[in-house]
């Protein structure tokens, strides 16, 4: 049987977390959460797992580079640049919620999509392609155009695309720019998996159903709609539901709970799963997930 693979493209970061006086270093960012959970939940027998993304030649590149290595996952060419390092983020809690404090102006993923050739090497013998709107937020405009044109070939070739729109407006220069950009790569997309808090703020959506009608209008063909553990909706082939999920009992950190959602969903669908079904595996996951804290590890 021929192994299949699943590429992962978008941002890696240095990850600060914990409570003051024991932080903890470490790498994450939603993309790359997402790859991480996918390496532990399919058979490696099955299944390659890649992780697209451009780093610096530094110290903590090279750790990061080891890190995403010695998870199981391949870098399936990845660029390491002199000029640039890896982003930063420190979460930090506050009466039991979170804020991020970012530092990537210089991050070398910025930069993943400057050599076209070299990324279209990675995406031309990929089964599955997955990115989100932080991939395409941190792009300047043309190499962002040119990713998508990839991501369209890669389509029509025979890949499943899989998209979470993860939305962060301070990423994006404005509403109108983040509506079109987000709506263009949803058309491209086999699975769209949207967060109905963020999708509510900027598309007014009334609610998650709306949320949901809205993708399949653009011709999606599976959405998803996650709600924080409470009542989501699903389309697929022309069918709506909604799904009541078991609430989390504590939460620790929220960190990359949405991420772990996708990975546990899209494992269970590719392990041929229902929709309903693999939407329970996903929030399992991502019960988990929140009851430690970081992202991952």
């Amino acid at each position: 049987m021929t192994v299949q693979k699943a590429l992962f493209i978008g941002e890696a970061m240095i990850e600060i977390s914990g409570e003051a006086g024991a932080l903890k270093l470490g790498f994450a960012g939603d993309v790359l959460n997402t790859a991480w959970y996918m390496r532990r939940l399919l058979s490696a027998a099955d299944w390659e797992v890649a992780f697209f993304t451009a780093t610096g030649r530094d110290i903590h590149s090279q750790a990061m580079r080891s890190f995403i290595r010695q998870s199981g996952i391949e870098l399936a060419g990845s660029p390491e640049l002199e000029a640039y390092l890896p982003g930063l983020y420190i979460i930090h809690q506050e009466n039991g919620d979170r804020r991020f404090t970012y530092w990537r102006k210089n991050s070398a993923a910025r930069h993943l999509a400057d050599d076209g050739d070299v990324l279209w090497q990675a995406m031309v013998d990929a089964n599955v392609i997955y990115f989100s709107g932080i991939t395409l937020a941190i792009l300047p405009l043309a190499r962002r155009l040119s990713f998508l044109r990839s991501v369209k070939r890669a389509r029509l070739r025979g890949a499943r695309v899989v998209f979470d729109p993860n939305i962060r407006r301070e990423l994006w220069s404005s509403q109108s720019q983040l509506r079109a950009v987000l709506s263009n790569a949803a058309r491209l997309a086999d699975i769209v998996l949207p967060s109905f808090g963020d999708e509510r703020e900027h598309f007014r959506d009334a609610s998650p159903i709306a949320c949901a009608e809205r993708y399949s209008r653009w011709g999606v063909p599976e959405v998803i709609v996650k709600n924080g553990g409470s009542l989501m909706a699903v389309i697929s082939e022309g069918r709506t539901e909604e799904i009541e999920l078991e609430q989390a009992i504590q939460v620790v950190d929220p960190t990359g709970a949405g991420d772990a959602f996708n990975a546990g969903y899209l494992a269970a669908r590719t392990l041929g799963d229902t929709i309903v079904g693999s939407v329970y595996a996903g929030h399992r996951l991502a019960l988990d997930a929140i009851s430690r804290h970081g992202a991952i590890g």
